[in-house]
């Protein structure tokens, strides 16, 4: 692979709207009046438009395959520790994935096979097992989780409560069968990432390069990590 470049994003990876960054914001690829998604907005755009084969971009809690998803490409998510997380700035180290863009599968098999593999410089690198590039469902009959009814939010949006019930139907006519999981603990761990323990991990990050008062920063993110210097301030007092 020929490096490019790097592309924009959410500044220190704080949000999933692609809007928050210094440079500018990244557009959604069909329609400039929509958002890109993020974090990794400029990775997937970069992809969407056609400049690059594929990009890498960083996944904590969706900011691969948000973005992929917004711009119609796959976002592939590895397991943690299978793919080095070596000189990315961390936004939740003990979470952060390098995630992979591309706009076909093949393609997103393809430049994780070659990029994987142990690092000595990736504290929380490590051999893969028996079964973690396992995909048994590939091919055939294969589950997946749909949100209990009452934890849908569609937040007013009149077009997604129809396209999500198309999306169950194209995955069911593939071979899938839907299977309801109750998200509750999924959305309460969710949000230690942001009010909870895993926040001392964004504040040691950068929460120095905030503290030098420096013009450049964002003033949505430097109002959300500085929120959270307060919070991982007060826990620890």
């Amino acid at each position: 692979a020929i490096l490019i470049g790097k592309t924009n994003l959410d500044q220190f990876a704080t949000g999933l709207v692609g809007v928050r960054s210094p440079y500018g914001a990244c557009a959604n690829v069909y329609d400039e009046r929509y958002i890109s998604g993020g974090s990794s907005a400029g990775s997937a755009v970069a992809v969407a438009r056609g400049l690059v084969p594929f990009s890498l971009g960083t996944d904590t809690a969706g900011s691969g395959r948000v973005p992929a998803a917004f711009n119609n490409l796959v976002g592939l998510k590895p397991t943690r520790g299978l793919l080095s997380m070596a000189g990315v700035v961390p936004a939740c180290r003990s979470l952060d994935c390098v995630s992979v863009f591309t706009r076909t599968a093949e393609d997103a098999d393809l430049v994780w096979r070659v990029a994987r593999g142990p690092d000595a410089d990736d504290p929380f690198s490590r051999v893969p097992g028996p079964g973690d590039d396992a995909a048994p469902w590939a091919g055939g009959a294969f589950r997946f989780g749909v949100p209990q009814p009452s934890q849908l939010a569609f937040f007013d949006d009149p077009d997604t409560p129809g396209l999500f019930a198309r999306a169950i139907e194209r995955l069911t006519a593939i071979g899938g069968t839907a299977v309801e999981v109750d998200c509750a603990p999924f959305l309460e761990a969710a949000s230690l990432l942001y009010a909870g323990p895993w926040v001392a991990e964004r504040t040691a990050a950068v929460g120095e390069f905030l503290d030098l008062g420096r013009d450049d920063v964002h003033p949505v993110v430097r109002g959300i990590i500085a929120q959270r210097q307060k919070t991982s301030r007060t826990l620890t007092n």
